[in-house]
């Protein structure tokens, strides 16, 4: 694809404009592109907030630039810094052209107008949608079916576990590949648990006289990154196999199901494995937030994380690390959240076109293979997955933990509606007070009235 300069497309933008500035050193620090008024400097920028993907998506900024002769700006920040820079971003009006997105915050960019509409350019310019995975496209479109991205990969939960430990304690990766739970008794997977467990003196935790006082390897860890009201590393991978979901539908949840039965028994047998010492407290995992140092220091011998950390646990040579996938449900099937990411274009944007040639360059299989190829992430694009794949095993890692749920089908969305920060902060604080004792089914029936409250 060679460039061209051609006239000014009209792009759809949403409302308008409402994110209120504050003071951040981030300010400025995004150039600002030129138009075709002002001499066709054809240079964007664009921002992630993931350093490990930094070195692949360069390499893909330096071919898309050998080839259009557009050059990208490519910088990186740290999580928060990265949505707070981008909020004074928007309303400064120095944000990047060019930025990836998280369907967290996707909605209320959308409502404040900070999004370009590419429906129109994918059409006029025959991107097929039916390369990404099923279900990823559509999830960046508002109600009236106006599109702001284009699909760059996704993610999926599984459960990292401590090879060793595992053989210890007498579980065998067949086993941890065809576990199953119950809101009940946990089934084979709170079997494996308490097995894995071990306390101060060496008793394990389904050993006459084990000290749940006294634990010195917990099972399974506790993320406090993802006790939330999407529970995708924590609770989620049991409340969705145990037959429900977040809301009536998503994308554009309007009725949230926290306040169903199934639900509150899915966090009272979560909550039980503190109570029995598989698990540790939350406030353990809150001071902690990240499960993975705990995990390196031996403290826990499985982690339930997403896909994203692969390189982070298998990578490493400490310990020796498999991954096995989540457990079978009630329903009868695994559960896990399934996650995407895109790249939207900046409604403030001096250059749309080159914008737009970028985050199409970003869609396409040319970039996606490359990222692939890095084996860091699972690309959007299904040809890519299948290359990551690839490049994972010749890593010698056997990732199939991760994909085996997307071959399946069993994969389930996260919610996408308005007022999700209303309605997240609302949840997470009912979930950690139920799952630290002092909630129950009526608290989160109250909280679920709440947040349905916001859409009537």
């Amino acid at each position: 694809m060679k460039h061209q300069n051609r006239p000014t497309r009209r792009i759809m933008i949403g409302g308008v404009a409402g994110a209120a500035a504050f003071s951040l050193l981030l300010v400025g620090c995004a150039p600002q592109s030129g138009g075709e008024g002002e001499g066709d400097v054809q240079e964007i920028s664009y921002w992630l907030w993931d350093s490990n993907q930094q070195p692949a998506y360069q390499q893909c900024a330096d071919a898309f630039a050998e080839d259009s002769g557009i050059s990208v700006n490519i910088e990186q920040f740290g999580w928060a810094d990265y949505w707070q820079g981008l909020t004074t971003g928007f309303a400064s009006g120095s944000a990047p052209d060019v930025f990836t997105n998280h369907l967290s915050y996707y909605p209320e960019f959308v409502s404040q107008g900070q999004l370009l509409g590419i429906s129109d350019l994918i059409e006029e310019d025959g991107v097929d949608l039916s390369l990404y995975q099923d279900g990823l496209a559509d999830l960046w479109q508002d109600q009236e079916g106006e599109r702001y991205g284009l699909p760059k990969d996704f993610d999926t939960v599984a459960l990292f576990y401590n090879e060793q430990m595992a053989t210890d304690a007498g579980v065998t990766p067949e086993q941890l590949a065809d576990l199953e739970w119950n809101p009940e008794d946990g089934g084979t997977f709170e079997e494996a648990l308490a097995a894995m467990t071990v306390d101060a003196n060496g008793v394990r935790g389904n050993e006459a006289g084990f000290d749940k006082s006294n634990v010195a390897v917990y099972g399974l860890a506790l993320s406090g990154n993802g006790l939330n009201a999407s529970g995708q590393q924590t609770w989620a991978p049991y409340a969705l196999s145990n037959d429900w979901y977040f809301g009536d539908k998503t994308p554009w949840t309007t009725e949230f199901n926290f306040g169903e039965p199934e639900f509150a028994d899915t966090l009272a047998w979560y909550s039980s494995l503190q109570d029995k010492g598989y698990m540790p407290s939350v406030d353990i995992a809150l001071s902690e937030q990240d499960p993975l140092n705990g995990y390196l220091a031996g403290r826990y011998a499985v982690v339930s994380d997403g896909s994203w950390m692969n390189g982070s646990y298998l990578g490493q040579d400490d310990v020796a690390t498999k991954v096995a996938p989540t457990p079978v449900g009630p329903s009868g099937e695994r559960a896990t959240v399934f996650n995407g990411l895109s790249d939207g274009i900046w409604s403030g944007t001096k250059n749309p076109d080159a914008a737009w040639e970028w985050v199409k360059y970003l869609g396409s299989a040319d970039c996606q293979d490359v990222i692939a190829e890095s084996a860091v992430v699972f690309p959007a694009i299904k040809t890519s997955t299948e290359k990551a794949t690839t490049a994972f095993a010749e890593k010698g890692w056997d990732i199939s933990g991760f994909t085996v749920q997307v071959d399946e089908g069993t994969t389930q969305l996260l919610p996408i509606a308005d007022n999700w920060s209303t309605v997240n902060d609302t949840m997470t604080a009912a979930i950690e007070s139920y799952l630290q004792g002092n909630g129950d089914a009526a608290s989160l029936a109250a909280a679920n009235d709440e947040v349905n409250a916001l859409f009537q």
